[in-house]
């Protein structure tokens, strides 16, 4: 089984898949990890900041990871934001009743009224280097692009508009195949 955790920026997908790691003992992978190994080893011209063509250029790559861990019958948790919304189409039938998705995002409500709180967190699991771009505004275009991107593909979104560690219980509470 794999459980593929996306999302929008600051939404907990590191601290979900820890949980889920605690919970199943499944190793997990992070995507952030993939891309500052391939940015800092100098294999790709792009920065942090290239958030379009970094999905272009690690999907591929997770994509097959993902295949390869199913065709072992390995367990795995992936989690980050460069998944595509259209990441069904790159899978058969076969793999895709292997993969588990969870998408994480906040409500525009629940932002204005735990912005502080969402910046008090952002380092539980990893400590993040610079997180001085994160402002409310920046937070509701992230959270509105994966609502409306995954929505439109038909996807369901685990939208958190009150209570934070609840969402995440009913998240790691629910059947997924396991």
């Amino acid at each position: 089984m794999v459980i593929l955790i996306t999302g929008a920026s600051h939404t907990g997908k590191t601290l979900l898949a820890q949980r889920m790691l605690e919970k199943y003992k499944y190793p997990y992978l992070s995507i952030d990890h993939l891309k500052m190994g391939i940015i800092r080893s100098g294999k790709t011209y792009l920065t942090p900041e290239d958030d379009d063509a970094l999905t272009d250029e690690l999907w591929p790559i997770v994509r097959e990871m993902i295949k390869t861990a199913i065709e072992n019958h390995q367990n795995l948790i992936v989690e980050g934001g460069y998944v595509p919304c259209n990441w069904r189409e790159c899978f058969d039938e076969h793999y895709l009743d292997s993969i588990s998705f969870i998408c994480l995002a906040f409500s525009d409500e629940y932002i204005d009224t735990h912005f502080a709180e969402i910046r008090e967190h952002c380092s539980d699991i990893e400590t993040r280097q610079d997180d001085d771009n994160c402002t409310i505004a920046s937070l509701k275009d992230d959270n509105r692009k994966y609502i409306d991107g995954f929505n439109t593909a038909g996807e369901r979104v685990f939208l958190i508009k009150a209570d934070y560690e609840q969402m995440i219980r009913s998240i790691l509470n629910l059947k997924i195949g396991i």
